[in-house]
């Protein structure tokens, strides 16, 4: 669900590296981390080097870090990435345009800026975002809503009517609809996906912007 790891990963700043345009075939799983952090009440901390709530801390995952939908083929979010050939310098902050080719989602696009890593991703691996996912490994959810969340903690909910639950604060209720309404309830779709520069829209939210960000193309997208 949100959950927050490996915060000193990445600041929330301009980061570069030599340039490496990724490209290739991948997985995708559904988890919630990020890069600019808020306490438990929502309020962005100035602080970028605060501990992680998963870990005693004040750091959490910002409520607005849920993917959302532009039109009915392509949707925007954030997502924990393992690119192969590359670093975690590489890939920090970098957005991805990822096309879905297995499942209900099939042919659609959503491009994804990479927020944070994960010790348990493979190769080529995009780990989601996504309200509802389920909270995973590291759960920072009870600390920072102050209650256990519905669904399971490997999968998240299984219906759309679970993101009405009582338990699912009000913040997260359009980011669990998406996964519904959008995404199709889709389960681990493969897809394709080639590294493109960021839309504004994206490092709004995380307040990160590589400074080879200009490098890279431009989405293609319809």
């Amino acid at each position: 669900m949100y959950t927050k790891i490996a915060l000193g990963l990445i600041a929330a700043a301009s980061l570069t590296a030599p340039t490496y345009a990724a490209s290739g075939n991948g997985v995708t799983t559904r988890r919630l981390l990020a890069v600019r952090t808020c306490d438990a009440n929502n309020s962005p901390l100035t602080n970028v080097d605060a501990k992680s709530g998963c870990d005693g801390g004040v750091a959490y995952t910002c409520t607005n870090y849920s993917p959302w939908a532009v039109n009915d083929n392509l949707a925007y979010g954030f997502a924990a990435t393992a690119i192969g050939g590359g670093s975690e310098s590489s890939w920090c902050c970098a957005c991805y345009q990822l096309t879905f080719t297995s499942g209900p989602v099939a042919g659609k696009s959503m491009i994804v800026q990479s927020t944070n890593t994960g010790g348990d991703l493979g190769n080529n691996h995009f780990d989601i975002l996504m309200p509802g996912g389920g909270v995973g490994i590291f759960d920072g959810c009870r600390s920072e809503f102050g209650q256990s969340l519905p669904g399971q903690q490997y999968g998240g909910v299984s219906s759309r009517s679970e993101c009405d639950a009582s338990n699912m604060p009000a913040s997260l209720r359009a980011g669990c609809y998406w996964r519904f309404d959008w995404f199709k309830n889709a389960d681990n779709p493969g897809v394709t996906f080639k590294q493109v520069a960021c839309p504004a829209a994206l490092t709004a939210i995380s307040g990160c912007k590589r400074n080879d960000d200009a490098s890279f193309p431009a989405p293609s997208v319809a």
